[in-house]
């Protein structure tokens, strides 16, 4: 299917999952029954050979696809669910064995029942475990009773600290809410974290979550989702779904800047065959910094704005163990590791307790563990080291936290530089001032992806499908 000769060019850069949503929801938008305006054209550039971004999934251990990122979605949001769903991958979906975690103080506390990312709903579960010391029980327990805390200056730690106290801020919420994004929460937006932030519209946060809770109808289905073939079955249908619906997606090519050229824009890259690309209308969805570099001569402001965004950069160590007891240990899903018990081990996720398709048949265990956040002294230290250093300090501290010798059988290192965005404090304004900028410079552009509104797949696809609306009105705009 080729679009027609008079049809207006969108181009969208970065073939990760916003950039994959955004060309599909456009296409689907533009190529439908009732769609009344002028064709569209669609362009999807992706410096990478392969499509998906941070999404990535690769035989491993036996195992035809073990993901080298994120391997699964949260279903509370709902904007993955149902692109997996309108793609056709229903049948193909699986569900955690097991939702049980643990932090790592000291030793292995399970996560207390009833918890809002670490925020206590009621006291009773708090009360019985050991990983806070009864001074922080009875400080947490304090919080419905206190007066509104004033400022948290937008920040997660500030307001947690506030309403409960330090322990739960540090062994509770930190260790949560900086698994998902790699963060410091003394230093990270609350705003970005939704479920916290909603938190803080009344004067008791334990109060608000507990009504939130109540309100919430029973769920009937698990927290997470994921395709048994691993998340790259979700970039793979959304390209051929680009494709077959007449978009082009060309990778191996690095956009070097974008110009204004009368009421277009012009795209320059470092590909021999497509060398400069009009553009009626953009989405750009690259990383912060590459961004920036792109969009020099377009906005300065935009671009200065880009390059102070701070990143942070792990690396996931994928080991398979024949170690039996941690097979079975506890029944946990994995666990988080408190801050004042990092070394540089930040997570680990017992994948073969968690995921039945990831159960070798010789019944061996697949671990997945991460190490690096923002804000750890020995955080640059690790993406120095070489791979088999790395995994003897992963299985050194595993077989501390569980007090259970084991061996690396398999292993595999996968490093993600600059991963993931930082939100700091009043990010969500410096998001609005980089959209207004643009609205008035660079009319029919717009940015969108994890370094803007949110990471996490769904955060993504939504921001994806906004931005392939904003295109469509932007069009309808020109044409009137």
């Amino acid at each position: 299917m080729s679009p027609p000769a008079d049809a207006q060019h969108v181009v969208i850069i970065g073939a990760g999952i916003t950039g994959l949503t955004a060309a599909y929801r456009l296409l689907t938008i533009t190529t439908a029954d009732d769609y009344l305006g002028t064709p569209v054209s669609v362009t999807v550039i992706e410096s990478d050979s392969e499509v998906g971004g941070k999404i990535r999934s690769s035989p491993f251990a036996g195992i035809i696809e073990i993901d080298e990122g994120a391997d699964a979605y949260l279903m509370r949001v709902p904007q993955a669910v149902a692109l997996s769903r309108e793609l056709g991958l229903g049948l193909e979906m699986t569900n955690p064995t097991t939702g049980h975690a643990a932090v790592m103080r000291k030793k292995l506390h399970r996560i207390p029942e009833g918890l809002m990312l670490g925020v206590p709903t009621g006291m009773n579960s708090l009360a019985k475990s050991g990983l806070i010391s009864w001074r922080g029980k009875i400080r947490a327990a304090m919080e419905p009773i206190l007066p509104s805390s004033g400022s948290h200056d937008d920040c997660v730690g500030t307001f947690i600290r506030q309403r409960f106290g330090k322990e739960v801020q540090q062994f509770l919420v930190d260790p949560l809410v900086g698994s998902i994004y790699a963060a410091d929460t003394q230093n990270f937006s609350l705003a970005m974290v939704p479920q916290l932030a909603d938190l803080a519209e009344g004067r008791s946060a334990l109060l608000t979550a507990r009504a939130r809770k109540k309100s919430s109808p029973a769920r009937q289905t698990p927290i997470f989702e994921t395709p048994r073939g691993g998340l790259t079955v979700l970039t793979r249908a959304l390209q051929q779904a680009i494709r077959s619906m007449g978009g082009s997606i060309v990778t191996d090519t690095k956009v070097e800047k974008v110009s204004r050229r009368h009421k277009a824009y012009l795209i320059v890259t470092d590909s021999q065959t497509h060398p400069e690309i009009i553009a009626d209308s953009m989405i750009v969805t690259s990383p912060a910094g590459a961004s920036a570099t792109m969009l020099s001569e377009l906005d300065e402001q935009v671009s200065t704005s880009l390059a102070t965004t701070d990143y942070a950069s792990v690396v996931m160590v994928t080991v398979k163990t024949q170690e039996t007891e941690i097979a079975s240990f506890r029944g946990l899903s994995g666990y988080l590791v408190a801050k004042p018990d990092q070394e540089r081990v930040t997570a680990v996720s017992f994948g073969s307790n968690k995921w039945a398709h990831w159960q070798p048949n010789d019944g061996s265990m697949i671990l997945r563990v991460s190490l690096g956040r923002d804000g750890a002294a020995t955080h640059d230290l690790i993406h120095e080291w070489e791979d088999e250093r790395l995994v003897t300090q992963v299985i050194d501290e595993i077989s501390r936290h569980t007090q259970t010798a084991i061996t690396a059988d398999i292993s595999r290192v996968t490093r993600w530089p600059n991963a993931f965005p930082q939100y700091r404090p009043g990010h969500l304004a410096h998001v609005e001032k980089i959209e207004r900028s643009l609205t008035h410079s660079s009319p029919g552009v717009f940015i969108a992806g994890a370094n803007m509104r949110g990471i996490g797949i769904p955060a993504c696809v939504a921001q994806g499908e906004n931005s392939a609306k904003s295109v469509v009105e932007f069009l309808a705009h020109l044409r009137d």
